[in-house]
């Protein structure tokens, strides 16, 4: 249906299929010019006003939202979450919080096996690094920017200025504030918006089930439909005694902020307004079809080809032991994610036939750009151009990413470490004392990767990866230490990977410890394991520093121009939403079944029927707890059951979401929490690039799930007390 359509619409010479333009649910819209969709969003059911959203003068939706980030780097956020009372308690995902679950986990205390409950606030375990940033207002920028910007400057001085206008804007907001500001670019360097955010930085974990629940499916569900999933982690945030942000300290109190989400276990219907807020990290909404050859055939390809051998030898391993299974238990999930994200992706771009949309689009745009500034004639031959020519350097350096630098971990973090060794050793030769304290800092920070790391795991991957690398990149690109431990161990990668580690003073957290009792640079420099990661930077410099200069400042200046023609098109005609880039965002939709292809019809909402009928003791995606199966058997759902007597688990929106929209709220139309957001379908994993108005769902956390676990199965009734329950 959709493609019939399109094509009817590109012969009558009309201009709305161009991207970005709002299509069905598509759109993910910033706060402050949210009322320009005001109209939209009441015929979709919504019945509040844009001032409930948004406001910079009384407490308001934004006020319960919060983006998860890592301290340093503060703006951009790995996930969301949504203030649940008033006393700072904090939902996300449960794979948002996979992270910290994990580094609290160990053998004896495995809250990734057995979940995690705290029956008060003493229980509760800080994180430290881990922010959460509240959004206090969005301004339009663009003005103050581009006075200082002009077409003559090349692409480095641009950049240069930007910067530098952008620092002093973020500086003002900023000043005599406990704020954080940063300025964001938009429509790819079109527009320009100031961010300010409330950061905190003590985020405590509060509960969370356990993994067979919270990543229940596994792999195998991940990105499909009907989902079962109890994706959910509880946090919460803490203040400085008079509420303003500050590191952990036992002082600290409960947030008490602004406003925060009523949790309605009301109910839904196919149909029902369903609003999503959150921080979605990135979408190419705009990208070409040139960009879409690169994404598909080099980005998307090589990631699952080459993530599948590391996948392979970690499946393997953490089979083997509890203790390796919960070393690399956030690892595996972060990089099996994208894995399956990107051969899902491929395979929807394809059946969408979303290059030939792509074409199809950029055709109108030349038509349009005849007789305009030449620089909208120039950009598409600019765009395509610039891909070619880096089209090699992109291939060698996925290689060079994902078999090297982020498959196998040790060679790549020896090398910075030693680095880092290298420089303090001759920067404070002269200071004992301060050079003790750095040793104590490297130590401290080696110690906190070990903990996480398995020696022969690490062989394994060193030996996988290493091997798969050197016989499938372009041998001009290969590093040279590949070629010569081929040729020296006549292809035996176990072997090699044995020794390089074996005679390294990283091999181990006791070998490091010796060596950093009396630290020798010269064997650090001679170090196998910091020679390879050496070798390893080496050649991901290089690969990139040869893409000629000129045809990368050509691309970003065809990028630009060409966004900044389609952003001409369309004015007057509906307003354009510009690409994710993990700055906050609203979208607007409705809870809606839908038929993925023949002979099938999806149901809006599953149920925990559902899981007991997945349930496969062979699997370690499909386990049952007991006691939730003894739940089920009793029926004691307690107030969350629907009106039918069944406990929902999940459902399914037209909302338009992206990676870091993860953990986001899911509100009614009065702005009440009704789930957490947590996965896209398949049939539409395209999405970031094209929305599939017909195919595109939102999958979500029933949040009467959520309650149900903690009240029934957890019976931490202490933290549904806190919450403003609607019935």
């Amino acid at each position: 249906m959709k493609l019939k359509f399109r094509t009817l619409v590109i012969a009558l010479g009309m201009f709305f299929m161009l991207p970005g333009i709002a299509r069905a649910d598509e759109g993910m819209w910033l706060l402050n010019l949210i009322g320009k969709n005001y109209a939209d969003m009441q015929k979709a059911g919504f019945k509040l006003s844009p001032e409930d959203i948004y406001s910079i003068n009384q407490s308001c939706i934004k006020d319960a939202i919060v983006g998860l980030g890592n301290e340093g780097q503060p703006f951009w956020h790995f996930c969301t979450g949504e203030i649940i009372s008033d006393q700072g308690l904090l939902s996300t995902n449960h794979h948002c919080g996979y992270g910290k679950i994990q580094e609290h986990s160990t053998v004896a205390h495995d809250y990734l096996r057995d979940g995690f409950w705290a029956y008060s606030k003493d229980q509760e375990l800080p994180n430290p690094g881990l922010t959460a940033s509240v959004l206090v207002r969005i301004e339009d920028v663009t003005d103050q920017v581009k006075a200082v910007l002009s077409d003559e400057m090349s692409e480095s001085d641009r950049s240069k200025a930007i910067a530098e206008i952008s620092q002093k804007i973020a500086d003002k907001a900023k000043a005599g504030t406990q704020y954080d500001a940063s300025v964001r670019e938009m429509f790819n360097g079109n527009q320009f918006f100031l961010f300010v955010h409330l950061i905190y930085k003590d985020v405590r974990l509060v509960g969370a089930p356990p993994s067979s629940m919270g990543k229940f499916g596994g792999d195998t569900d991940n990105w499909m439909w009907p989902r079962h999933t109890c994706d959910f982690s509880l946090f919460r945030i803490y203040t400085a005694p008079d509420g303003s942000p500050a590191q952990y300290s036992e002082s600290n109190v409960p947030l008490r902020p602004k406003h925060h989400l009523p949790v309605s276990i009301k109910g839904i219907q196919d149909g029902d307004y369903a609003m999503v807020m959150g921080f979605p990290g990135t979408t190419e909404r705009f990208i070409t079809s040139y960009g879409l050859e690169e994404t598909m055939n080099i980005t998307n390809k090589l990631v699952y080809e080459i993530r599948t051998v590391k996948i392979n030898v970690l499946r393997e391993q953490m089979a083997s032991s509890q203790a390796i299974r919960i070393k690399y238990a956030s690892k595996y999930a972060s990089c099996s994610n994208y894995w399956k994200n990107a051969h899902e992706a491929n395979i929807a771009l394809k059946k969408l036939n979303t290059m030939q949309v792509k074409r199809d689009i950029e055709k109108e745009y030349t038509n349009w750009a005849r007789g305009k500034d030449a620089k909208y004639g120039l950009a598409l031959n600019r765009i395509r151009q610039g891909y070619a020519d880096r089209a090699v350097y992109q291939q060698a350096s996925q290689y060079i990413v994902e078999g090297l630098l982020t498959g196998p971990e040790l060679a790549w973090r020896s090398f910075r470490t030693g680095r880092t060794l290298m420089a303090a050793t001759e920067r404070y030769a002269d200071n004992p004392d301060q050079l003790e304290q750095i040793y104590s800092s490297i130590v401290a920070s080696q110690n906190a990767f070990y903990k996480d790391y398995d020696e022969a795991t690490e062989k394994k991957l060193i030996a996988a990866m290493y091997e798969y690398t050197f016989n499938n990149i372009d041998p001009q690109f290969c590093p040279q230490f590949l070629t010569v431990a081929n040729k020296k161990y006549k292809g035996n990668w176990t072997k090699y990977a044995e020794d390089l580690v074996n005679k390294s003073i990283f091999r181990n957290q006791e070998t490091f410890a010796k060596f950093m009792q009396k630290p020798n640079l010269k064997t650090l420099a001679k170090d196998p394991v910091y020679l390879a990661g050496e070798a390893i930077y080496e050649s991901y410099i290089a690969i990139n520093s040869n893409i000629p200069q000129e045809s990368a400042d050509n691309l970003e200046r065809g990028i630009r121009d060409f966004v900044d023609g389609v952003l001409q098109m369309n004015e007057g005609k509906k307003f354009l939403c510009p690409d994710a880039n993990s700055t906050i965002r609203l979208s607007y939709g409705n809870v809606k079944a839908y038929d993925p292809r023949d002979a099938v019809a999806y149901s809006y909402y599953t149920t925990l029927t559902g899981v007991m009928e997945k349930e496969n003791p062979n699997s370690t995606e499909f386990e049952v707890p007991t006691r939730l199966k003894d739940l089920y058997a009793a029926k004691d759902f307690g107030q969350y059951a629907n009106a039918k007597g069944e406990l929902p688990t999940c459902f399914i929106t037209t909302n338009d979401i992206t990676g870091g929209n993860s953990g986001s709220p899911v509100m009614d139309a009065q702005g009440n929490l009704i789930g957490l957001a947590f996965d896209g379908n398949s049939e539409a994993m395209s999405g970031d690039i094209d929305f599939e108005e017909n195919l595109q769902r939102c999958i979500c956390l029933d949040v009467r799930y959520m309650l149900f676990v903690i009240d029934k199965y957890a019976g931490a009734h202490n933290l549904i007390e806190e919450m403003t329950i609607v019935k």
